[in-house]
This record gives structure tokens, C-alpha cells and sequence, in this order.
């Protein structure tokens, strides 16, 4: 029987006040007090704990009840026929938009590979080795390792490689460091084939990633000849993890491995302190295996090079980092879903226990125990062969302990300004913050109500990745925009992207259960808006009370009050609302003397928004029935 712990409410309210070590340097750069990190770094591949591939009574240990699995997910590709990314397939992107018609071959050959591999060192019989030659020759036969949506960064700004630029991205790390796995392990097996194969990693690995990392500084994940706001996200961590393998496994000159392992570190400190002091992640949950995740994956890698002198597991904000995934798990596989993050997930078990473990979280660690309960995970990554390793030592360990969700009464991040609360079987999540957050929508105020672990009103989240997503078309999609989340329309105007769009005055009394904040600032000029006072509070039926507050400069349109629903609204009698999810309802009051009532039916037709949704949405609209400068709304939405 699952054991749910009760958790203690949750704030971190005093962080912002406590002093930093050293202002100067980040966490990890001030972990070097004058040292050279070449006389911390262990010789050459000396801290590698994974057993050699020949010892085959430890590698039977080490992937234990899963052997059987990794193997029979090796035998589907041994008569598998390696795909070409075309040239049209790169310039897809900028033709028509399409990032899948470049990702799908490449992915598919990605994960061939990496399967294969693992399927070898499980079984060590060399029965898929002439398809992992052909695997690792077919990929260092490719002009690049980069996406063709990530291409565009290359100074032609096209999506076809050029041979005189080499950029480094998610996926180009990704295949240098799961290259540099391959040669650690298979490079004396393939030398008796023949020396050419790991010579020819050897290259591409230095030429692709290595030398790139040191040379140039000017990547933007780097962060390092950026502005002193600029953002940074997931994709540091992720691309310095993987240049730190690559430094680790395969640079034999100690001076450079040296240099990139400093580099790394210098630039992972960024990441490190842009995130704010309460460790929330803004990109939301679908992010956070491959932001703070990733970085905990790269802080574990650092600890393994140097035998453990280079460790900031410590910190209090690198615990804070690691809790936020546990914190914002609503229930059922439902997650609070902000910005591009889906509201489906929950996160990956192995990263999470390993992270709880060596921060000391027995939150974490009860939340992955829950997840791999709850769905069993098989280990294997993909061409992430650091993580699938690390998961067959983690997953014995993980059975060892007490699953469990937090049922906490809140959680407030006073810096990042996200705020849950719980109370019956309800469940509310909201947030302020600024509209230029990574992967941002435009939502500051917004918030989501799910009822026995069922979506109510909602956050769509982001639909398939296009050149559109990340372009200055951005906002012309209707999951960025403020209309379609549950907020207002001030004059008949929407909230504006941008870092000068945020919220003031983001408050949360844990005595009441009240967050509140003032949006007006989200607002553009033309929305004439002085003020607008956003206040929920929950009650301990799970029941939402909603109160706006406004001063408006002029009159201009009248004001909007937008829902998002995951389910289609009866509008029962005047001024009710009933939503139903299951044996879920709940019934939103209005004063029918303020406002009309209309809604939406909003066609769900991406099938990364569908996977989630369904078919539709619905918007819910409130007009107010007259224009005035001055008033205040007031909407509860309550169990039944």
C-alpha cells in the first residue's frame, strides 16, 4: 500500500536575505579557492566507476533484473537500416516550418545507436557490434550534429550546415558525449576491427565539440559575453555536461581538459545564478530534467572527476532546485504547467532519487519511488548513455523506499512568484513573474484548478515545435497569448511579452491562503490600466475565491475575464457555471448583473496539445456589461 507523507508547508521566504559566499564568483568557481583544477581532476579516466566491458560478471551485476530488457531493445535494430538526413530534410525547416522531417531520421538513428550499444554491454557477446560500426561511421559521416531548427544560430542563419562554422547544441553534445562512452568502452574491441573507428570518433569528437568549447565563448547558452540579465536556460546545463564528458573521456592534453573543465564550470555557474534563490524552475516541469536535472547530472559528473572535491550539493538553492519537481506534482500524472511545459508528466525517477540522495531530500526520494510505481521505467535514455548507467545502480536503491507524494498546504517561491496551494481534494496553482521568462507565455496572474487530481481550468501549454515557436511570430500562436489563459482583458487588451511586462507587489499569506499581486504592469499602454489587484484565496474545502480590484486610466473597451477549461461548461442557470471531469465538479459563481457569459469552443488540433487535451478546450468569457474606471470583480469557484 503507497504511504503519502505528510510534508511541512513550504516557504522560502528568508533566502532572498541571506548572504552570498562570494559575489564575485558562482558556487562552483568559488569551490576552487586558488586551486588549479588540474590538480583535482582524477588521471585521465581514472574516476570512471562503470565496469570495463570485458568484466562481465559486473556488468550481469550492474544491470541486473533489466539485463533481459536493455538486450531485447538492442535485437530491434540488428537488422536495421541506417536513415540519410537529406539536405531538403535541413532546409525543411525554413521552407515550411517542419523540424520533424530533419528530427525523425536523425532521432531514428540516435536511438539505434544508443540501443545497440547498451544491448552490447549487457550481453558482451559481440553480436551487435558490426551495427554499432555502422551506427558510429554513419554518424561521423554527417556534416553536423546539430538540429536544422537550432542551424539558424550559424552566422549564415540558414538551416543547411556550414562547414566553416561548427556551433555546439543540444544534440551535437549529446552525440559527442555519447560518442565519447562508445570509444571509452568499445575502442579496443573496435581497434580489432579496425584502429580507423576509434581514430575516426577521436576526430570528430575534438573537431565537433572539443575544439569549439574552447575556442569560442560566444554560444548564448555559455552566458558568458552575454548581458548581466540575460537569460539563461535549460540548455546550459545540458550543453556543459555534455562538453564536460567529452573534456573528461576524451581530451588527452591535461592543460586543455583542464581549460574545458573550468570553462564549463565558469559557465554552468550562470545557469546556477540566474536561477533565482528559491530554486523554481520558470520553464515549468517538462523542462527541469533537462535544467536543473541536467545540471544535477553534470554537478554528479564533477563530483566523480575529482573525487568529490569539487561539491556543491550543499547549497541550499541547489536543494531548492531539486524539490521544485516534487513540489509541483498535482496528482495522477498531472503536473503545474507554466509556460511551454506540458501539463502531463511527472518527471523522470532515477534523476530524481539520485538528486534527492545527494541532497539530502527524502521528498525527492519518496516522489521517485512513487513515480517508478507507479510507472516503471526501463532505464534506457537514449543517446543519454550517462543517465541510463547511472539508472541501473539507482533503480535497486529506489525500491528500497517508501513511495510518496507532498500533500503540503502550500508552496510559495517568493522570488520566482509561483504559488500552490491544497486544501479537501483541490488543488491551485498560480504565478506573477514577467513576460519574458524562458520559454515564456504571456500569463503573469494566470492560474490553474484541478479537483481529485482532474484538470478543471487550465493551462493549454505549447503545441508542436515549428520555426513559428521561437521566432517573432511567437505570440501570434494562441497558447502564448494572455487570452487564452485565465486572466483579463483590460479594455479589451491583452498582457505584452516582454521583460518591462511583470507583476508588482506578488504577495502570499499563509495564514489565509491568500496570494495576491498587481498585473497591471503585464499591460500594455492601450490597455490604460493603473492598476488591476489580483487576489485568490482558497479556503479549507478546496473551495477559490477570486477578487479583482481596478483603476483604469480611460475608458476604452469593456473588460474581458477569461477562463480556460479543460472540460465543456453547462451554464446551468444565470450566473452559475458548471464544470464536470469525471466524478470531479466543481461550479463557478458570477454576478449575472456585471457580466455576460459566453464560450468557446477551441479546437485542439496539435498532437502534442491533443495527447494532453483531447479534442477541445473551451473558453469561458465574462464581459462586463458596462465601461467604468474604477471597480471590482468578484468569481468563486467551488466543489460539489
Amino acid at each position: 500500500m503507497m504511504i503519502i507523507r505528510k510534508i511541512l508547508p513550504f516557504c522560502i521566504c528568508l533566502l532572498a536575505m541571506m548572504p552570498q559566499a562570494n559575489a564575485q564568483k558562482g558556487p562552483l568557481e568559488a569551490k576552487l579557492s586558488g586551486r588549479n583544477v588540474s590538480d583535482l581532476i582524477l588521471p585521465a579516466t581514472g574516476w570512471v566507476s562503470y565496469p570495463a566491458y570485458l568484466d562481465r560478471a559486473a556488468w550481469d551485476k550492474m544491470t541486473g533484473h533489466r539485463r533481459a530488457d536493455v538486450i531485447k531493445a538492442g535485437e530491434k535494430f540488428l537488422n536495421y537500416n541506417w536513415e540519410v538526413v537529406k539536405a531538403t530534410d535541413y532546409l525543411a525547416f525554413e521552407r515550411t516550418g517542419s523540424r520533424e522531417i530533419m528530427q525523425n531520421p536523425f532521432g531514428n538513428n540516435n536511438t539505434a545507436l544508443a540501443s545497440l550499444f547498451m544491448a552490447e554491454m549487457a550481453e558482451g557477446k559481440g553480436r551487435f557490434m558490426d551495427q554499432i560500426v555502422n551506427g558510429v561511421w554513419q554518424t561521423c559521416e554527417m556534416s553536423t550534429w546539430v538540429l536544422s531548427a537550432h542551424l539558424p544560430t550559424q552566422k549564415s542563419k540558414r538551416s543547411l550546415p556550414d562547414l566553416d562554422e561548427v556551433i555546439i547544441d543540444l544534440t551535437s553534445g549529446d552525440l559527442g558525449s555519447m560518442m565519447s562512452w562508445i570509444h571509452h568502452f568499445l575502442s579496443k574491441e573496435f581497434d580489432k576491427i579496425n584502429p580507423v573507428i576509434s581514430a575516426r570518433i577521436r576526430k570528430e569528437v575534438k573537431v565537433r565539440i572539443l575544439d569549439p568549447y574552447l575556442q569560442r565563448s560566444d554560444f548564448w547558452w555559455m552566458a558568458l559575453e552575454g548581458k548581466t540579465d540575460q537569460m539563461v536556460n535549460n540548455w546550459n546545463p545540458w550543453c556543459n555536461f555534455n562538453a564536460l564528458a567529452c573534456f573528461l573521456l576524451m581530451e588527452p592534453d591535461a592543460a586543455r581538459r583542464a581549460e574545458g573543465v573550468r570553462k564549463s564550470m565558469v559557465s554552468t555557474d550562470k545557469f546556477i545564478n540566474y536561477t533565482k534563490a528559491d530554486g523554481a524552475c520558470e520553464e515549468g516541469p517538462s523542462y527541469w530534467g533537462h535544467a536543473a536535472g541536467k545540471m544535477y547530472d553534470y554537478l554528479q559528473l564533477l563530483h566523480y572527476a575529482t573525487a568529490g572535491s569539487i561539491d556543491i550539493f550543499s547549497d541550499q538553492k541547489i536543494r531548492n532546485m531539486g524539490e521544485y519537481i516534487a513540489r509541483s506534482y498535482i496528482g495522477e500524472g498531472w503536473v503545474v504547467n507554466f509556460a511551454d511545459a506540458s501539463a502531463k508528466g511527472g518527471g523522470n525517477s532515477g534523476v530524481i532519487y539520485r538528486y534527492g540522495k545527494a541532497v539530502g531530500s527524502n521528498d525527492m526520494k519518496s516522489f521517485a519511488a512513487y513515480l517508478e510505481k507507479r510507472n516503471p521505467e526501463t532505464g534506457i535514455e537514449g543517446r543519454d548513455l550517462f543517465r541510463t548507467m547511472e539508472n541501473f545502480w539507482s533503480s535497486a536503491e529506489i525500491k528500497g523506499v517508501i513511495p510518496g507524494t507532498s500533500d503540503a498546504a502550500f508552496s510559495w517561491y517568493p522570488q520566482t512568484e509561483f504559488c500552490y496551494m491544497r486544501a479537501g481534494e483541490a488543488f491551485f496553482g498560480a504565478k506573477g513573474g514577467y513576460n519574458a521568462e524562458s520559454h515564456n507565455h504571456n500569463d503573469v496572474g494566470t492560474f490553474v484548478y484541478f479537483l481529485k487530481s482532474k484538470p478543471i481550468l487550465v493551462d493549454a501549454g505549447v503545441g508542436t515545435y515549428t520555426k513559428f515557436t521561437f521566432s517573432s511570430q511567437r505570440y501570434t500562436i494562441w497558447t502564448m497569448q494572455s487570452e487564452y489563459h485565465n486572466l483579463p482583458m483590460v479594455n479589451g487588451v491583452a498582457q505584452k511579452e516582454g521583460r518591462d511586462y511583470r507583476s508588482k507587489q506578488a504577495a502570499f499569506d499563509s495564514t489565509s491562503k491568500t496570494f495576491s499581486l498587481d498585473i497591471s504592469g503585464a499591460y500594455p499602454t492601450e490597455a490604460a490600466v493603473n492598476s488591476w489587484q489580483l487576489k485568490y484565496r482558497m479556503d479549507k474545502n478546496g473551495a477559490l475565491q477570486i477578487d479583482e480590484r481596478f483603476v483604469l486610466g480611460e475608458t476604452r473597451a469593456p473588460n474581458r475575464l477569461n477562463f480556460l477549461s479543460a472540460v465543456e461548461p453547462t451554464h446551468t442557470v444565470s450566473g452559475k457555471i458548471l464544470m464536470t471531469n469525471g466524478d470531479a465538479s466543481v461550479q463557478m459563481s458570477y454576478d449575472p448583473s456585471v457580466f455576460e457569459y459566453a464560450v468557446e469552443k477551441v479546437a485542439v488540433d496539435d498532437i502534442r496539445l491533443s495527447r494532453v487535451w483531447g479534442k477541445n478546450l473551451y473558453r469561458i468569457t465574462l464581459l462586463d456589461k458596462s465601461m467604468r474606471k474604477k471597480g471590482s470583480y468578484s468569481i468563486s469557484i467551488k466543489p460539489i
